[in-house]
């Protein structure tokens, strides 16, 4: 294959892990506070990737009621045995709450996987699969060394069987490993493997931040000892400073392919602006090579690159996704998330066909809770995005409109409301939970305004600029030049990418007003 470029798929898709089914390969990520949980790609060359579905996709398997911001479904890993696949995962009830590990199944990887089977009494976060020769099961996480804590944030990975027959584990937990780098910290992201008779464990040291990492050991016992690998860190950018393409680079899973080739998947950032990641943690693909037993990434480089020479695997493209959704189908599309699981009747694709008709709810996109939104992610640093609304506010605590969010106390939302019984289009940026009017028109006043209104997004960079109009593509500003810096980690916190999105809320009040938009189209400008 020819050269690729990283990542292979962008936007926030972090925490990858990845398997393979005979020609075929699965990719899964995590979700957090998003629903449905735990997107999962398919290819068949591990550089072009298609998504099929959600792991999970019903509200039975998912409550995220109440669930913070960044919280919810972390470091989901995907295996293949005899037939059937596996997504095992942790859910993260709250900052302080349980951490609560459960695995599903499917013979089809595109659905429907199985309700969660909850494993009690695994403790820790980020938990893998491992199946050996013989066909027994074996999970493993992290957790605080029994022995206690030597430094902050110190862990280690534990393993012990599971009988998937009975869908619990049983037999003693076993201590593996507490990782190559002493003082670093957040030992985490367990992937067990069997090559060549020797059993090699991989996992993430360093926190998932700028200091982030992939280490490895071996033994000839699935139990241990683990010898450390002398060459650790086999992966990290921590090194090359902040002033690079690529950062924060770690959480990796291997794969072997067909041809005998070794690959690795990790995520990683890509800062722009300065030292700012509107998009999130996102999911890198580097080759590596096995010297004396154990992988040397990239060879002669030890880095992950923009531009990499592709698999030795015949190049599989898929058909083009279109840039814009006329909500015609009579589902939505697996690019769109809810914030936390949908409840309520709030969204319809057929009470107007051709359109996307949401009810205003009393939940709020400040809330924790579940409002009235869908939302897909931002995947390039250029991109615009334009939508058409029609909607009439009744009062002044509706409102509609787009909005970006980084979570619900960072975010711009251009949205319709209503003051002096007259409708008025904002533009509210909202950060550390405190709002401000950046921009303000009053609809009215506006040649050809009859309850319906074009709106637009153009980000160049961190330079977001907001534009609105009665007619297609005659636009009018909004507000031009606005900071995007607010809607990266680096200034609101957290492990998510920014999402744009359409909302509709009655801000704590009940309504019977719906918005209806007709199309939504996303581009990227570069």
């Amino acid at each position: 294959m020819a050269q690729f470029r990283n990542p292979i798929i962008p936007g926030f898709y972090p925490d990858p892990s990845i398997c393979r089914a005979g020609d075929d390969y699965y990719l899964v990520t995590s979700s957090f506070e998003y629903f449905p949980g735990v997107p999962i790609f398919h290819s068949k060359d591990l550089v072009h990737w298609r998504q099929i579905g959600h792991v999970l996709d019903r509200p039975e398997q998912l409550n995220l009621d109440g669930t913070p911001c960044s919280k919810g479904i972390y470091a989901a890993t995907i295996r293949y045995h005899e037939g059937t696949f596996y997504m095992i995962t942790t859910f993260v009830e709250s900052a302080t709450g349980a951490r609560r590990n459960f695995y599903v199944t499917a013979e089809d990887p595109a659905g429907d996987w199985s309700d969660p089977i909850w494993l009690p009494d695994a403790p820790g976060i980020d938990p893998s699969l491992f199946f050996d020769d013989d066909g027994r099961c074996y999970c493993m996480a992290n957790r605080q060394p029994p022995a206690g804590q030597q430094y902050p944030k110190h862990m280690e990975i534990w393993l012990q069987e599971l009988d998937v027959r009975q869908g619990k584990l049983v037999g003693p937990k076993y201590s593996l490993w507490d990782g190559a780098l002493k003082q670093i910290h957040a030992q985490e992201g367990p992937h067990l493997y069997k090559i060549d008779g020797m059993y090699y464990l991989m996992i993430a040291e360093g926190g998932t931040g700028h200091t982030h990492s992939v280490t490895i050991a071996r033994s000839a016992e699935l139990t241990g000892p683990y010898e450390n690998c002398k060459q650790n860190p086999i992966l990290t950018h921590r090194h090359l400073g902040r002033n690079v393409p690529i950062v924060n680079v770690g959480h990796a899973d291997m794969v072997q392919t067909q041809t005998g080739e070794w690959w690795m998947v990790c995520l990683g950032s890509r800062p722009y602006g300065g030292y700012y990641r509107n998009l999130g943690r996102e999911t890198f693909l580097v080759p590596f090579v096995w010297e004396n037993g154990w992988p040397v990434v990239n060879p002669g480089r030890g880095i992950v690159e923009l531009e990499m020479e592709g698999p030795d695997l015949p190049e599989h493209h898929w058909p083009s996704q279109p840039s814009c959704d006329h909500f015609e189908s009579e589902r939505l599309g697996d690019i769109w998330s809810f914030i936390r699981t949908p409840r309520g009747e709030f969204w319809s694709l057929s009470e107007r066909p051709g359109y996307l008709r949401l009810r205003l709810k009393p939940e709020r996109v400040t809330d924790l809770a579940n409002p009235s939104f869908i939302g897909r992610r931002q995947q390039h640093m250029d991109f615009a995005v334009r939508t058409v609304m029609e909607f009439e506010p009744q009062a002044p605590h509706e409102t509609a409109g787009l909005v970006l969010l980084q979570n619900s106390d960072y975010q711009y939302r251009m949205e319709v409301t209503s003051a002096l019984n007259q409708p008025i289009l904002r533009l509210i940026q909202r950060r550390g939970g405190e709002e401000t009017i950046m921009a303000e028109e009053r609809l009215e006043g506006v040649q050809g305004w009859q309850k319906k209104l074009y709106l637009k997004v153009e980000a160049w960079g961190q330079s977001y600029s907001f534009y609105y109009g009665t007619e297609a593509e005659a636009w009018n500003p909004l507000a031009e030049r606005v900071d995007g810096t607010i809607l990266s980690s680096d200034v609101a916190g957290g492990f998510t990418g920014t999402y744009i999105g359409l909302f509709a809320s009655a801000c704590g009040e009940l309504s019977s007003n719906a918005a209806d938009f007709d199309w939504f189209e996303y581009t990227a400008l570069s």
